[in-house]
């Protein structure tokens, strides 16, 4: 069986559908809260009790299902219940026009960009002051979370990070990551080991990404993830249906040796922004969905549990195992799904260290519509219906749950909430013991493509993590802060320090090559407004630059880079543009890019792969990047060391077998050993920065290609 692009696209704009809703907000708990007592984590520290308001009452219970006969009469009873009009609701949304919303403060417009003239703004008659700097900080990797400063000594004997995680202490599934003197590359199906340790790269080794009994076909090998020795291939099997995991050793000298594959059953966890796989405190971590419907009477509910089985050939269903146990399985208490269609959300985990891969499951059934974000200790899952569309029918919310990882003997919690975030960048689990998120009315959550598209009103939401308990507390409207909403639907947002940015701009299936607008709020002091930064370029991309931020756009051919001056000031500002002429993004996942700080505060090296003007976002899953840019940063003022080039796109006769289609994207910025590196499909650049007198210049020192010779691909999209 075989799956073609056209399923993943069709699939993920079948998703963008848009209702018309909205959200009412109004700042944190004032003088008329009260205080509750909220039940624990579970087992975990709790955290400390919360502040609630009046309207913040418990709507239900989360319990999970005591033994396999009360799951079969919730089965019988779900099956059973035919009429939607009795059945528990599921928390709604307020509209736009709904008297208890707060208006928004008016924005204030920040400077435009050094050497273009300030825009104003509708709100506003001046431009903001601009702030003195703050006092400068130790700069960290672009990513890294504040929470994890503390555990840096940990992790000092570790390989540095080449991936641009959210977060610094979880690390995230790549086409490429760095184990001692190696680069493990996966590529069209194929692992590559390539040693950096002689003065030029070498390719070490080239294996399948698969067992050698397997059939590929089918078979899309997305992501690799490592953890000591251990290699993990994670892919999504539509021949064998379900999630796949494959095992490899690596050794010290780069050499692969394959171990096993386990199959996980799922649907597929594609997402066009997220990432399906994590390794947080040395386990191996994934969020799946498994969309489940009632079975008829006396049906085997069960049938649906994720379950996993070791491959071998003559193996057959008869061989999974369930990872989930029906103790470890929750959901509201007296309540049925909303719909006929519902979802288990589950989080497994599983231990690389072991001999046999060992994986256990907790799940939650809940709403399809979904977004993940995974913490240093937690995976958020935020679940809801689908957007229908239409004032009528306004869009229903779910819950937000917070589902336990790594070894600690912790339960679900869950809170009800509105509205949906864009993707696992609204949320911030920050180090004062608040969960931000950004959420928007109309919001698909980000299966497949379905993040490209968001709309209607847009808000942030500010939870104490004391608020989380198996007794489920609705939400009030007033932790829903109204902010302004972006001019266009394939939105970006990123928490960076103190700050929330967000903006829309070109995206997968959109193009959004005008003027953009960037929205900047400081996301812990609701009394701040935000701030309004009018940019030449549209909002493609938002990245941390340790304590500031750099935003990414085009403005008709070309692609605009403006550094965003952040810090404890209670406005955001706009510095000083680099624009590249002719030319656009050649990644538009978060992995595409990278910055390295330097020795000095505010200094440090920004990568990001370019190709022709004038290309949609969707276009690097069959084409290549034309070449990596390097940056470099200054005081916030950018200036172009170089590009490494590509060489002629060399696929045509690799004899790929499986997963010909770059859906993770086929270019990566590298910095390791302290050298430059731009991975582009099958070549490896390396780069020199040279001195002349105080102008830096990056030139081409090696280059590496590693192109397997086998002719003609089975198939071009297989």
């Amino acid at each position: 069986m075989q799956r073609r692009p056209a399923v993943r696209i069709a699939l993920g704009l079948g998703l963008l559908v848009v209702a018309l809703a909205a959200c009412k907000a109004a700042i944190g708990p004032g003088p008329h809260g009260r205080t509750v007592a909220v039940a624990g984590d579970g087992g975990a520290a709790a955290p400390a009790k919360p502040v609630l308001f009046e309207d913040e009452r418990p709507v239900g219970k989360l319990v999970a299902f005591r033994d396999a006969e009360e799951l079969r009469s919730f089965n019988d009873a779900w099956y059973d219940d035919v009429n939607p009009g009795e059945r528990p609701a599921f928390f709604k949304m307020a509209g736009d026009q709904d008297a208890g919303a707060a208006p928004p403060p008016p924005p204030k417009t920040a400077p435009a960009p050094a050497g273009a003239p300030a825009q104003p703004s509708p709100a506003a008659t001046s431009a903001a002051p601009r702030a003195p700097r703050p006092a400068a900080k130790k700069p960290s990797f672009a990513g890294e979370s504040r929470a994890a400063e503390a555990s840096k000594d940990k992790r000092a004997d570790k390989d540095e990070s080449i991936t641009n995680n959210q977060h610094a202490d979880v690390d995230e599934g790549d086409i490429v990551k760095l184990h001692g003197d190696h680069l493990i590359v996966l590529r069209r199906g194929r692992l590559f080991t390539i040693s950096l340790a002689g003065d030029r790269p070498k390719q070490s080794k080239m294996v399948d990404a698969f067992g050698p009994d397997i059939e590929p076909r089918g078979t899309w090998y997305d992501e690799i993830v490592v953890d000591g020795d251990n290699v993990v291939v994670v892919g999504f099997s539509y021949a064998r249906g379900g999630t796949e995991v494959g095992l490899f050793k690596l050794d010290r000298e780069g050499g692969l040796t394959y171990r096993a594959t386990y199959h996980l059953k799922s649907n597929d966890y594609y997402s066009a922004r997220n990432y399906a796989s994590r390794i947080v405190d040395g386990r191996l971590v994934f969020y799946a969905p498994l969309y489940i419907t009632p079975q008829a009477r006396s049906g085997d509910f069960t049938s649906q549990f994720p379950a996993m089985r070791k491959w071998h050939r003559a193996g057959t269903k008869a061989d999974f195992v369930k990872t989930l146990v029906p103790s470890k399985l929750y959901h509201m208490d007296g309540e049925f799904p909303a719909t006929r269609t519902a979802a288990l959300h589950t989080v497994t985990t599983c231990d690389l260290r072991k001999p046999e891969l060992s994986c256990e499951s907790v799940g939650l059934i809940g709403p399809p519509g979904r977004v993940f974000y995974v913490s240093p200790s937690s995976v958020y899952v935020w679940m809801q219906d689908r957007a229908r569309g239409g004032a009528d029918r306004p869009q229903r919310n779910g819950m937000l749950a917070k589902l336990p990882i790594g070894r600690v003997d912790a339960t679900p919690s869950a809170l009800r909430v509105s509205g949906m975030p864009t993707d696992q960048f609204s949320f911030e689990e920050d180090d004062t013991g608040h969960l931000d998120v950004l959420v928007r009315a109309d919001s698909n959550g980000d299966a497949m493509f379905a993040s490209e598209q968001t709309a209607g009103a847009t808000a942030l939401l500010r939870i104490p993590l004391g608020m989380f308990s198996d007794t489920v507390l609705s939400t009030s409207p007033k932790r829903y802060r109204l902010l302004p909403r972006p001019d266009g639907f394939s939105v970006q947002n990123r928490f960076v320090g103190g700050w929330l940015l967000y903006g829309s701009g070109q995206g997968y299936v959109t193009n959004h090559q005008g003027q953009g607008r960037l929205f900047a709020v400081r996301y812990a002091s609701p009394d701040d407004p935000p701030t309004t930064i009018d940019l030449d370029q549209g909002v493609d991309r938002i990245e941390p630059m340790a304590d500031d931020a750099i935003i990414v756009g085009s403005r008709g051919s070309d692609l605009v880079f403006t550094p965003i001056e952040l810090g404890a000031s209670k406005e955001a500002h706009a510095r000083r543009d680099f624009v590249r002429k002719n030319a656009s993004q050649g990644e538009l996942r978060s992995h595409g890019f990278f910055y390295k700080p330097g020795k000095g505060p505010r200094e440090g090296l920004i990568g990001l792969p370019i190709r022709s003007e004038g290309t949609f976002g969707s276009q690097y899953l069959t084409e290549g990047s034309a070449s990596v840019l390097f940056l470099q940063a200054r005081a916030l003022e950018l200036t172009e060391l170089g590009s490494l080039r590509a060489s002629r796109l060399t696929t045509n006769h690799d004899g790929c077998r499986a997963s010909c289609v770059d859906w993770y994207g086929n270019a990566r910025p590298i910095f390791a050993k302290g050298r430059v590196f731009a991975l582009m499909g099958y070549d490896l650049v390396e780069g020199r920065v040279e001195q002349e007198g105080r102008v830096s210049r990056l030139t081409e020192r090696s280059r590496l290609d590693f192109a397997p010779r086998g002719g003609a691909p089975a198939d071009d999209f297989d």
